[in-house]
Parts: C-alpha cells; sequence; structure tokens
C-alpha cells in the first residue's frame, strides 16, 4: 500500500503521469522537432530514494521528517493507529515500518536487514504524543546487539535526556535484549 492506495492503482497513475508528461510541447526543441528523450531511470521507492541517515539522533529525526514516514510507510503488520501500549512507551502507540524492515518482516528471514527502521510513536491515554522511538538497523554499528541504533526524540525532535537516549542505549538493549533470539523485536516472529 502506498498511501492507502493499492500497487497496482499507484502503477496505473505513475503510468498515466509519464505518458502525459511524454506527449507534452516540452519535449520538441527549438525547430517542434521531437526531442530525444534520455533513457528512463528505474524507478524507486520515494523513501529508499533518499539515502540513510548516520548514527545520530539529529540525523535520524532529519531522516524522518525527509521522508514523511507516518504518511508514506506502513503499519506495523496486524495493528492500526493508537492500539494498547505499555510502560516505558505509553499507553497507545502507533508503530510504523520502512519498505526495508516491511520486507524483512514478510520473508521471515530470521532477523531484519541493514536499513531496516522501525518508528514507534509514544501516546498518553488522551493520545497526546509524548515521544517517538526509532530501531535504525546499520550493518556493523552494534553486532553485540543485532547492529540495532537506538533514539528517543521527544515531539519537537529533540533526543530525550540532554541528547543521551540515542546510540548503544543500555536501557533499550536490556529491555529487548529479552528478545535478542527474535532480532530484539516484541512482536512478530521472525523465525
Amino acid at each position: 500500500m502506498i498511501h492507502g492506495h493499492s500497487f497496482p492503482a499507484v502503477l496505473a497513475g505513475a503510468l498515466m503521469t509519464v505518458t502525459a508528461a511524454g506527449c507534452s510541447p516540452a519535449n520538441e526543441d527549438a525547430a517542434g522537432q521531437a526531442a530525444e528523450r534520455p533513457a528512463a531511470a528505474e524507478a524507486t521507492p520515494v523513501q529508499e530514494a533518499t539515502p540513510s541517515p548516520d548514527t545520530t539522533g539529529a540525523a535520524v529525526w532529519s531522516h524522518l521528517q525527509r521522508v514523511d514516514y507516518a504518511a508514506n510507510w506502513d503499519l506495523w503488520p496486524g495493528t492500526g493507529e493508537y492500539y494498547e501500549g505499555q510502560q516505558p512507551h505509553g499507553m497507545l502507540l502507533t508503530t510504523y515500518v520502512n519498505d526495508v524492515a516491511a520486507a524483512g518482516l514478510a520473508s521471515d528471514a530470521g532477523r531484519l536487514p541493514a536499513g531496516a527502521i522501525i518508528v514507534k510513536e509514544n501516546y498518553k491515554p488522551d493520545s497526546t504524543l509524548v515521544a517517538v522511538t526509532t530501531m535504525y538497523k546499520v550493518e556493523g554499528y552494534n553486532p553485540d546487539a543485532n547492529d540495532w541504533f537506538w533514539v528517543k526524540h521527544l515531539p519537537d525532535g529533540s533526543v530525550d535526556g540532554d541528547g543521551a537516549a540515542q546510540g548503544r542505549v543500555q536501557s533499550c538493549i536490556g529491555c529487548h535484549g529479552r528478545q535478542a533470539a527474535n532480532d530484539y523485536l516484541f512482536t512478530g516472529e521472525l523465525n
């Protein structure tokens, strides 16, 4: 699903746009002759056209805003918005996955691939956003914890704890470590 539309519907819309663009006068040279068009580039999903962030809270937040994760990424499989949560994340949660994480979850690989990003919005019972917690898989970042980079952002984008809640966050690793056999994930069996 892309923006609530099925892939065939999105593809059909894209083909109509490309077809219409190919017939426009802008494709003619100054003499009115059809200009030669460059070869079409291979289609790339919107979210993956943006380079992956480095391992800082600021870079991850900037990446999430640039790709507009809430509008463009899928929800965690089997969940909707504002599902019941628990501490330390919040009483209501909404969890998003990028296409790398979604493909990994669907593959039964036992471990998500590098580039996987999981974003969990943490809400109070009245639906007030209190934090955005993110797990980002970076090859070689922290092999002892399956290469996860952890970060907890406040709603304004600042890193919680005066910047301490980013990187190899021991409270995140300690809690999620109980699920080390499931790639540090509490939901969805990867094995």
